[in-house]
């Protein structure tokens, strides 16, 4: 856990949380490890009203994660929504990752709604593109 503080997020999670303008969120800023190496920075933005007062506002890890302690605040995740996108790291995602070259980073921005869909969290996930392998399934309709 890098950080966790009260934020103005990017405009991309404020819109996504319908926040208003200049609105805040609660940053949870971690980096991920694979086989001890860094290969993901993950910010999870949460709305004040919801996150306020909870273990979401500390620095440490909570039992069950995130979308266990929004269940039992009553609001269950039931949709998820990702937007994947290719980039050029930014110089703090180099130096986070120790990417080898000038690889680009995938970049996922994660919306969870509740119900009446409500958005409880928005997650901008930064993964190193050469550790990782996306695939899709879909059924027809």
């Amino acid at each position: 856990m890098l950080e966790v503080a009260e934020v103005l997020p990017p405009a991309d999670v404020a819109e996504a949380l319908n926040l208003p303008e200049g609105g805040s969120a609660v940053l949870r800023h971690q980096l991920l490890l694979m086989d001890d190496e860094p290969a993901e920075l993950v910010k999870s933005y949460h709305p004040l009203e919801i996150a306020r007062g909870t273990a979401i506002t500390e620095r440490r890890r909570i039992t069950g994660g995130t979308p266990a302690l929004l269940a039992d605040l009553g609001h269950p995740p039931r949709l998820s929504v990702d937007r994947v996108s290719a980039r050029v790291p930014t110089q703090e995602q180099y130096k986070a990752l120790r990417l080898p070259s000038d690889l680009p980073v995938l970049r996922t921005l994660r919306v969870v709604y509740s119900d009446d869909e409500r958005p409880i969290e928005a997650t901008v996930m930064v993964k190193a593109g050469h550790l990782y392998e996306l695939q899709y399934e879909f059924t027809p309709d």
